[in-house]
């Protein structure tokens, strides 16, 4: 793809990136052809090969219109087009590219400035956000069906261990996690506890996703910084027994955590410590591997069903490239995982897409849900906190982090009536 942009970006270190990407597109329509968004609407601009086009005029010095930001916000940034791609296009980096510079051009109406305004004052801050979820909660049954549906029920993170073990590793403590699915967070600490590893939560809070999401790049920098500090005594290749990882129990903060090392390359304070946070940062399926699994307890025993759907989800897959990775150990573990149609697409909640976006997301989730409930599992399992709760509100069965299926702690959730299934679990080897 030939390029001119304008001068004011042609020399920047942005700048020269996109120039970067948009030359490696070949515009060749291989992404279109997995995009939910194109799926769904069959409109070339909202698809990946027609926003980079949008993005490409804007960098060329035409003003962006608010049609063009429509399109850019429809993106779901599940990145299945990146997966897709035989060119390596590195669309996510253009896309953010490209939305900071029409948000600093296009004003919203006033609706939509308070809402994004809202979400980034108040999903960040679990001290902000947890007591109104708590609030929210509490009031359910009074609540418009809508706003009911996308609470979950509370939940308890559970006894944690005292255990300590040689191996160590910190623990992310993200923003809406520890309240929307709190006994993810607790399976987590539980089952890295039972195959040896101890988990220490040294502070820090969002990974800064929400923020760079909404085109606030600078804020979302800052949220990094404060955790690369509160990480940094743990992980320092000088301390004197530095943690061997960062676990991420949400693979939507995995994924922008990998990438801290891109966000902050130009920072001369953090480029370095970035990089080897990103160089230390692990799904919980990259610190468990077959080999790990015959200490924990078998799920057949504790009432787990062994017929489940697993959905994972696009930061997962697309993003950090685990494709197949939970998979193998629930299989190794004795789960029958039901085929899915579709298994690489969206469910349609990237984030605060599901209420910024809601008739989108809806329809992606109505189509996973039908793909992931075609085989009559009795539970749905997944790796993602939003992909989770999502999904909890149109399904049929439960939807559970695919750790809690692994949980050592009695009793950790009251489980589906197996008993209809025809077989049980095997053993753990």
């Amino acid at each position: 793809m030939q390029t001119n942009l304008v001068s004011t970006l042609a020399g920047t270190d942005a700048g020269r990136e996109a120039d970067r990407i948009l030359r490696s597109c070949v515009h060749c329509g291989f992404c279109t052809a997995t995009c939910p968004t194109y799926q769904l609407l069959g409109d070339e601009l909202d698809g990946p090969r027609g926003r980079i086009y949008q993005i490409k005029s804007v960098l060329e010095g035409e003003a962006p219109t608010r049609t063009v930001q429509t399109h850019l916000d429809r993106c779901l940034t599940c990145l299945n087009c990146m997966t897709t791609c035989p060119s390596g296009v590195q669309y996510d980096r253009l896309l953010t590219t490209g939305r900071a510079l029409v948000e600093a051009q296009v004003q919203r109406p006033l609706a939509e400035r308070l809402m994004r305004r809202a979400l980034r004052l108040l999903v960040p801050y679990p001290a902000r956000f947890t007591p109104l979820l708590k609030l929210g909660q509490a009031v359910k049954p009074l609540l418009p069906a809508a706003l009911k549906a996308k609470l979950p029920a509370a939940g308890a993170l559970g006894p944690l261990p005292r255990r300590r073990h040689r191996r160590r590793v910190i623990m992310l403590e993200n923003c809406v996690e520890p309240a929307l699915t709190p006994a993810a967070v607790g399976a987590a600490i539980r089952v890295l506890d039972a195959v040896g590893i101890d988990v220490v939560r040294p502070g820090g809070g969002c990974c800064g996703a929400v923020s760079e999401h909404l085109a606030a790049g600078a804020e979302a920098r800052g949220f990094m910084r404060r955790n690369i500090d509160a990480w940094w005594p743990h992980i320092a290749p000088e301390a004197a027994d530095p943690a061997e990882a960062i676990v991420v129990t949400a693979s939507g903060c995995g994924a922008m955590v990998k990438d801290y090392g891109h966000h902050l390359q130009d920072d001369p304070d953090y480029a370095h410590k970035a990089a080897r946070v990103s160089a230390l940062a692990r799904d919980p399926s990259e610190l468990l591997g077959a080999e790990d699994l015959p200490p924990l307890p078998n799920p057949g025993a504790r009432g787990v069903p062994r017929r489940i759907a697993f959905h994972p989800p696009c930061t997962l897959q697309h993003g950090q490239g685990l494709m197949g990775r939970v998979e193998g150990l629930l299989r190794r573990a004795g789960f029958e995982l039901l085929p899915v149609a579709d298994a690489h697409s969206c469910c349609g909640s990237a984030g605060t897409y599901s209420i910024l976006q809601a008739g989108l997301s809806n329809q992606l989730r109505e189509r996973k849900l039908v793909a992931l409930e075609q085989g009559g599992p009795a539970l749905i399992a997944t790796a993602n906190v939003g992909c989770q709760t999502h999904l909890a509100a149109g399904a049929s069965v439960p939807v559970v982090h695919w750790l809690e299926l692994f949980d050592p702690a009695p009793a950790a959730r009251p489980w589906p009536d197996s008993a209809a299934e025809k077989s049980t679990p095997t053993a753990v080897a």
